[in-house]
């Protein structure tokens, strides 16, 4: 790249003293080459199938024929429109074309990426088995093909489907073993058809589903999965969009299910496998969350922390109606009642002590057994080490992994950078570095915070489970001397 047209972004990198790794970038697929790989994993029956498959699985594939009052009566989502590059079609290239993406890294201000598939996040989530499985297949044999020779700066993720732990344990096995990739994006959660609805209700059952989320109340053991990824030396990620479920279900606004959806969709995920004890039961695993900022993260730790101090196995007996003075609580309605309570003192006390005592399983009482989790630092422990959180490099609120803003243990989170190039969120792929920066510029945070962010952070997730991670990339010798501190 000629220095004479050299970018703000290359400017700022030349001037750090360290890389810029993006642990978060994008590439749009080439829908006939994507077929192509279909056709060959799957058969022309499935790929003739993926189609209907890919539309059912957000929303109404007609949402653009019907009518406002059709669409109000079947409260049909608006589906993601104009999510591309368009008017600069340099990067709407560079989102297509791996090879031009690797040659204009430099002009990003980025030394390195990991970059993610946009259909990927369709594929991992349909429902047909056969479809999902072969799609996933197919996009990450593709994604290894048209990578291969840029392994120097940067690395495909391939998709891990999570229906069942046999389905991701499979494909972890293939891309890993197969293939040779090393990084993954898995699905954040499973949509599930409620068995009582299925069988009473079978023509309501499309419309009813519960998320498994892989810890708590899952339908399947998913320690097979996480110790797969410890074999495997992987380090897990997740990254699901969160619109279509809950509030986010506009029917005319994609802006108003957009917000939020990533960030709502990796808290799920994280505070199940979190009370679900997964972190205690795989120190060694790291876990990142990607694109959905730091702003839930900062309150999820915080929440746990203020839920376990006043929830866990001892604090709770404070609210069992087991240790109410009966006689006292009689005595209070007496003097302090009034005429609504007169007479019926007796009726009051056992509506306390008995009535609130009903349904208690006293097997469940402590909601804390399965995590693990015996103390808040043990709850700042998981955070600071095992758990990564991606924030795109323009939002302001990343500064809250370096400022606890008074939070327990003064911690400080795992923040990973994210261009999410590839995607509407980024306009110009050349103000990468340059909207990073911004931080230390408007005084978020400091220099060397920076550096932890775009370097150290990523090397350290990366590197974890495989610390062969970098070898032979253009960061190996900067990211040997962080893995030696």
């Amino acid at each position: 790249m000629a220095t004479a047209s050299r970018s703000k972004s290359a400017e700022i990198r030349a001037r750090l003293n360290h890389p810029i790794i993006d642990s978060d970038g994008h590439t749009v697929e080439i829908g006939p080459l994507f077929f192509d790989y279909l056709k060959a994993v799957g058969g022309a029956k499935v790929a003739e199938r993926y189609q209907t498959a890919m539309l059912d699985t957000f929303s109404d594939p007609l949402w653009g024929t019907r009518t406002m009052e059709e669409r109000r009566e079947r409260r049909t989502l608006r589906p993601t429109w104009w999510a591309l590059p368009a008017k600069n079609t340099a990067d709407l290239a560079a989102a297509l074309f791996p090879r031009l993406m690797y040659e204009r890294l430099e002009e990003m201000g980025l030394d390195y990426s990991i970059v993610y598939p946009t259909i990927g996040l369709i594929t991992m989530e349909m429902g047909d088995e056969e479809v999902r499985r072969a799609s996933c297949r197919a996009l990450n044999r593709m994604k290894a093909d048209t990578f291969a020779g840029l392994e120097k700066r940067m690395t495909p993720a391939a998709v891990i489907p999570m229906h069942t732990p046999q389905e991701a344990v499979d494909e972890l096995e293939y891309v890993v073993r197969q293939l040779g990739l090393k990084a993954v994006m898995m699905a954040s959660y499973v949509k599930r058809p409620i068995p009582y609805v299925a069988k009473h209700h079978p023509e309501a059952a499309k419309y009813t589903y519960w998320m498994d989320t892989f810890g708590i109340d899952s339908e399947y053991d998913y320690d097979p999965v996480w110790a797969k990824c410890r074999e495997l030396g992987i380090a897990p990620t997740f990254h699901s969009v969160g619109y279509g479920w809950g509030a986010r279900r506009s029917i005319s606004n994609y802006v108003y299910n957009h917000i939020g959806n990533f960030a709502a969709s990796a808290e799920a995920v994280c505070k199940s496998l979190f009370l679900g004890g997964v972190p205690k039961r795989f120190p060694e695993v790291k876990f990142a969350f990607l694109e959905g900022g730091m702003a839930w993260a900062r309150s999820l730790y915080s929440e746990l922390i203020g839920h376990y101090e006043k929830r866990n196995r001892e604090a709770v007996e404070s609210f069992n109606p087991a240790a109410i003075d009966a006689a006292a609580l009689r005595s209070y309605a007496v003097r302090y009642g009034g005429k609504g309570a007169e007479g019926r003192e007796d009726q009051i006390v056992e509506a306390m002590v008995n009535g609130l005592s009903g349904g208690i399983d006293p097997a469940m009482v402590d909601e804390w057994a399965q995590s693990g989790i015996r103390s808040i630092a043990d709850i700042r422990d998981v955070f600071i080490s095992q758990f990564y959180f991606g924030c795109e490099g323009d939002d302001p609120l990343n500064a809250l992994a370096f400022n606890s803003m008074g939070t327990a243990f003064d911690a400080k989170l795992l923040a990973l950078y994210g261009s999410d190039i590839g995607h509407w969120d980024v306009p110009d792929m050349r103000e990468c570095a340059e909207e990073a920066y911004e931080l230390v510029e408007h005084g978020m945070v400091k220099l060397e915070e920076l550096r932890d962010f775009l370097f150290v952070n990523p090397v350290r997730f990366w590197s974890a489970t495989n610390p062969n991670f970098f070898k032979g990339t253009a960061v190996e010798h900067g990211a040997r001397k962080v893995a030696a501190h």
